[in-house]
């Protein structure tokens, strides 16, 4: 499957409104995919065990998506088969007042992955350039040099803060780290479908909350937000993944081999042992078999 065509470009050429969010590939129904996702699952597990054996790289994997896109499914389907040990999975919501009082990439940094790990972000930073650009009246909580609640933010805040996100990802990359960045691209009919299911089923009452459905008010602005962000950080090092959202089966499949392949590139193998470490496994064998 060629995945290059879910990736956003930061030339221009593109508009977030480009992306199908109903593609299904070559998969004609769920059923004809489920063994791929299987085999995906374990072959994930395989290669997170050789990235945690090798403690040299790490991956951060990065979910942003609009309500209802499959986040929390995602996660739990396709790192199904990961060592708990080796993987951290971090929700970010609305930042407390230890947090507010750093700078807003704090937070998130403190929680990067160890080498040999994995960490996922359930949101992330980019909220910073997404919500709070929707409801700019939020500025005024993170005191900042200017308080941008009594100037509106200009195209200068943006662009200063897709700057410091890429030299952050840079930086990222440059020491060992990964960056795998995911937008969950939903429609809004699917949205809309999955929030009355959401209603509509007793045991998904929880999930529903009315400021859900106050936010998908805003939808437009949202998909001007996320747009700019993609187009603004979307880069070679880190490059933004749209991945059509509206069937939830074949989300999974195309985020399951992404994360391979990008695993697979790194060229990771199991450590070497030394001729000492060789040595004792040896003297190990030994003892254990004369008992």
């Amino acid at each position: 499957m060629d995945y290059s065509k879910y990736i956003f470009p930061s030339d221009g050429t593109m508009r977030l409104s480009d992306f199908k969010t109903d593609d299904k590939n070559s998969f004609g129904s769920q059923n004809s995919a489920d063994e791929a996702l299987h085999q995906g699952v374990e072959r994930l597990s395989e290669i997170q065990d050789i990235l945690y054996a090798q403690d040299k790289f790490s991956l951060l994997i990065i979910f942003q998506a609009m309500d209802a896109a499959g986040k929390d499914s995602t996660i739990k389907h396709v790192m199904s088969g990961i060592n708990p040990q080796g993987c951290n999975v971090t929700s970010f919501k609305a930042p407390s007042a230890e947090e507010l009082d750093h700078a807003y990439l704090w937070r998130c940094m403190k929680v990067t992955p160890a080498k040999g790990d994995i960490g996922i972000f359930n949101r992330s930073y980019y909220e910073e350039v997404l919500v709070t650009r929707v409801h700019p009246e939020i500025l005024a909580s993170q005191k900042l040099p200017i308080d941008y609640s009594k100037v509106a933010p200009d195209h200068s805040l943006w662009l200063q803060r897709y700057s410091d996100i890429n030299n952050f990802e840079k930086y990222l990359t440059n020491n060992g780290t990964q960056v795998l960045k995911f937008f969950l691209n939903v429609s809004k009919e699917e949205q809309k479908r999955r929030f009355l299911k959401r209603i509509e089923d007793p045991e998904k009452n929880w999930k529903f909350s009315e400021h859900d459905v106050e936010e998908r008010k805003l939808w437009d602005e949202y998909q001007t937000a996320y747009e700019q962000a993609f187009l603004h950080t979307s880069t070679a090092l880190a490059p933004w993944h749209i991945i059509p959202a509206d069937q939830k089966w074949f989300m999974q499949i195309v985020v399951c081999q992404i994360i391979i392949d990008k695993l697979n590139s790194l060229g990771i193998e199991y450590p070497e042992l030394t001729s000492n470490q060789l040595e004792n496994i040896l003297k190990g064998k030994h003892m254990l078999l004369s008992e």
